[in-house]
């Protein structure tokens, strides 16, 4: 704990004149994101924060209301002067606070990371196609060797971050073990992140291992220095592979050049992110708080990314039909949607669902495609158990399969014997209810089109 704090003014001041003066200076400091660096009257940092928008942050340390928590309360008596450091973006204030903190060991941060495990940041740099992974434990014997940078103040944040490096670099954040040369690499499906532009997927032959290394590489400079040097850099690397003419390259470079660029440009990224996918969900104003939720009920260590929901359709056994929808990153993602016309089940629900499950991850089972971080089966107990039957049958296993059953919005999960029970705005379950509720939607708009066609034949 920090020592007691008696209150004297910081360099010989009254208190309260020091709060008005140091309250004074924030308000006078810009509205832009940044770092924030707090410091006592020997010029010792004593902390060191970020923030979106420095003056508002910054000036709230000295207000009389504030109230920072046992143990960084102690901080704002000891503070004489501070300084700032101006970023371009949040993501760019986040590393730089993660840069400081390492480099200077600030009191108060030290003593807060000492009863709780702060997230880092590994690129697994002596694998052949390095991962780029948050972690808790960077001293997990999966990040041996690995380059670590950190830690991170926020998980939420980094996550964040990570993405906008994603988009640039399009580097692997899967756990597969990659080699060089295999040829299972030839037959393997890259999953939805190679679609949407976000991965290279080495996994699936698409990249050498010389250009995956030299984005790795691009990806460490920029995480280890501000955007200015790093834009002229690529400016530089581009010109040369054009001149040289190496222009998959140089067109590349170009493309993370431009993405860098923007990235300062709001608007430009927020039409980014949404370009892959135009829906607009109405389940839940936050997507990605959705998921975060769904990954805390379901007690999940990775984050929920890809979701895929099974549904059957029929009328008396008539024209039965099977759909598969995918959400990603808590979305509708329409260009991985599939349609099935059952062939040997007829009225039987199980059997149908048993039908869809063997023909959708039969490659996945082989492990010749990733699954998806979760299967959602529309139905209860039942439909869970012909989901999971058919899918023991493979050899390579999902990491999680459930059952949305309608009548009480019960969730089953393999492997437990009692449902579990949320509340009707947990936003986990709003998310689930939505993706079972989509499935539902697309297998009866297939199943219509089949009767419809059938009426007209006859």
């Amino acid at each position: 704990m920090p020592d007691d704090v008696d209150h004297a003014p910081p360099g010989g001041e009254d208190w309260a004149a020091a709060r008005s003066r140091l309250h004074a200076e924030a308000r006078q400091l810009p509205q832009t994101p940044g770092v924030y660096l707090m410091k006592d009257a020997s010029g010792a940092v004593l902390y060191v924060g970020k923030a979106s928008s420095l003056r508002d942050r910054v000036s709230s340390y000295f207000l009389a209301s504030t109230d920072l928590g046992p143990r960084k309360q102690p901080l704002i008596a000891k503070i004489d002067a501070f300084e700032v450091i101006e970023t371009g973006a949040v993501w760019e204030a986040l590393l730089a606070e993660a840069r400081l903190i390492k480099d200077l060991r600030p009191r108060f941060n030290v003593m807060l990371t000492d009863d709780k495990s702060y997230p880092y940041l590994a690129v697994t740099t002596r694998d052949e196609f390095p991962g780029v992974y948050v972690t808790r434990d960077p001293a997990d014997s999966r990040y041996r060797g690995a380059r670590i940078f950190g830690p991170f103040t926020s998980g939420r944040d980094i996550r964040e971050a990570l993405d906008v490096m994603q988009r640039i670099f399009r580097f692997r954040t899967c756990h597969l073990d990659i080699r060089e040369g295999d040829d299972a690499n030839r037959h393997f499906r890259p999953c939805l992140l190679h679609a949407i532009r976000q991965c290279t997927a080495p996994c699936g032959d698409r990249i050498s291992r010389e250009a995956y290394g030299a984005d790795i590489q691009r990806l460490l400079r920029f995480i280890g220095s501000k955007r200015a040097p790093l834009i002229r850099e690529l400016k530089a690397q581009m010109e040369q592979a054009a001149e040289q003419r190496r222009y998959e390259e140089a067109a590349v470079l170009r493309d993370q050049l431009r993405s860098i660029e923007r990235l300062g440009d709001r608007a430009a990224n927020q039409e980014e992110a949404r370009a892959w996918q135009p829906e607009v969900t109405v389940f839940a104003t936050d997507p990605s708080k959705a998921l975060r939720s769904l990954q805390r009920t379901l007690s999940l260590d990775e984050p929920i990314r890809c979701i895929e929901g099974i549904d059957i359709a029929h009328l008396a056994g008539d024209e039965t039909v099977g759909s598969k929808v995918c959400f990603f990153d808590g979305r509708p993602f329409k260009a991985q949607y599939r349609r099935y016309r059952i062939t040997t089940a007829g009225n039987d629900d199980f059997a149908s669902i048993r039908e869809v499950v063997t023909r959708r991850y039969a490659h996945a089972g082989q492990g010749r495609e990733r699954y998806p971080d979760l299967i959602l089966i529309d139905g209860g107990r039942g439909q869970l158990g012909a989901a999971l039957e058919a899918l023991a049958a493979f050899s390579h296993q999902p990491p999680l399969v459930a059952g949305l059953a309608k009548k009480d919005e019960l969730i089953w999960i393999q492997d437990q014997a009692a449902p579990l029970q949320l509340g009707r705005h947990n936003p986990g379950l709003r998310l689930c209810q939505a993706v079972r509720d989509e499935a539902h939607r697309f297998a009866q708009a297939y199943h219509h089109l089949l009767r419809r066609k059938r009426l007209l034949d006859e």
